[in-house]
Formats: C-alpha cells, structure tokens, sequence
C-alpha cells in the first residue's frame, strides 16, 4: 500500500492512455487515496453508504463493507473492524436505531467472511475475475472501434473509469453469485420436503400394512369358527375382520 502524498506518487506518469495495471495489487494500490477518503466517513455517511439502494447487493463484497485492500494484513483488519463496528453500532446512532442495526450486521458478517481463510481466497477470486473479464471487455471494445476504423481510445483507458468498470463488474459477479446460491438453497429445501413427504407416506403404508396383518391373524379363530359353520349349513359370521381403511394422503 503505497503512502498518498510521495513524491513517487506524483511523479508518476498519466494513465489517459495507460494499458490497464497488470497485477491485482497494483490496481487497489492506485485507488488508495480515494479509499481513504471514503474511509473516514462519520457515523451517518457510513450509514448512508451501508444503507443505500441495491446495499443487499453491494454489501456481499466484504472488502468493499470494511473499504480494505484485499491484501490488508489480518491485524489492520481486525483494527479496521473495530473502528467501522464502533462507528455504526446501534448504540452509538439512538437517533437511527434501524439503520445502525443493518449496517452493524453487515460490517460483522464481512469480517466473519474475511477472518475465514477460504473466504478470503474466494472473495479475492471473485475480485480477481472481475478484472480479469473487465480487461477482456476492454479489448473486445477496442478490437471492434479498430474493425471499424474508428479511434480506440475509450473512457476505461482512464483510470477512474476502469476503476469503476471493474466495480461494476465485481458488483454483478458477487450479485449473481448469490442468486446462484439462493436457487440452490430453494432446490435444496424442496427436495427435503419430498423427501420428508415420501417417508411420511411410506411410514403410513406400513402402519397400516402391520394393523391390517394384525387384525387379519386377530380375526383367524372366527373365520375358522364362520367356516365350519357355515359347512354345517349356519350363515357365516359377519363383522369377524375388519382391515383398516386407508387414510388419504395430505399434500
């Protein structure tokens, strides 16, 4: 993480026409300074960030809750939580209770997903492949303004632009990725509840399987007595066995 004000970093050239950074590093280390703008937000702007339209989406990013680089060492994030959870937790806002209670949940569950070490090998995939398709449609739009005869140079070869790009693109992978996990989740919970029904109709068929053996070896004597008689030339007993009547199945 570069420090902001070098003289390093202004000496740097302009990326107007730059071939976008190569390395994933790279790209969070150029954005720095405008992260740590966002970064000392008060209480209320932070809750207006967590909070905002489509916040259900934005905040699957964990980096994006806590505003860190993915490759922040675990003790600055662990730093980092604690001032963002601090600075949103309902206590500290009385005056906007709900709001702080959203945004306090998010804060926790990015740090849950970021303290697990697979969690934060997958979130950076996930932001790696953001750049990754973001780069491949940086090239299909110049290959295509080239076939034409047109001039390549388009808004993302600026660097605030193909920061947001790839924003755009994390957001959307993130998003999709949870649809994904929640069709799942709906497929899953159906295919218990079928399950679960089948077993109940097979627990019935053989609960009345077993009554309707019992009452048939209960019932023996009689039919062997109804039997004889009606040998004999008796009427034939009535009633001596009863098999259960079937239940209907509820679904």
């Amino acid at each position: 993480m570069a420090a902001s004000g070098t003289g390093e970093e202004n000496s740097k050239p302009s990326k107007k026409d730059a071939t976008p950074p190569d390395t994933f590093n790279e790209f969070y280390t150029e954005v720095k300074a405008i992260e740590h703008r966002d970064s000392v937000l008060t209480s209320k702007q932070q809750l207006d960030r967590l909070c905002r339209p489509g916040s259900t989406y934005f905040n699957l990013n964990p980096f994006d809750v806590l505003q860190v680089d993915p490759d922040i060492p675990m003790a600055d994030l662990k730093k980092r939580y604690k001032a963002m959870s601090i600075l949103v937790h309902p206590d500290k806002n009385q005056d906007d209770v709900e709001r702080a209670q959203r945004s306090f949940e998010a804060v926790n569950k990015a740090y849950k997903t970021l303290v697990n070490e697979e969690g934060h090998k997958r979130c950076g995939e996930i932001i790696e492949e953001a750049k990754i398709r973001t780069n491949e449609m940086i090239k299909q739009k110049k290959k295509q303004l080239k076939k034409e005869g047109k001039k390549t140079n388009i808004p993302e070869d600026e660097t605030e632009h193909y920061k947001h790009a790839i924003y755009v693109q994390t957001c959307k992978l993130f998003a999709d990725l949870e649809r994904m996990r929640q069709e799942r989740e709906t497929k899953d919970m159906h295919e218990r509840k079928r399950k679960a029904e089948e077993e109940e109709d097979e627990k019935e068929k053989k609960k009345i399987e077993t009554e309707w053996n019992k009452n048939f070896e209960d019932s023996r004597s009689d039919r062997v007595d109804s039997w004889r008689s009606w040998k004999k030339g008796g009427k034939r007993a009535k009633g001596t066995f009863r098999p259960p009547k079937p239940k209907a199945e509820n679904r």
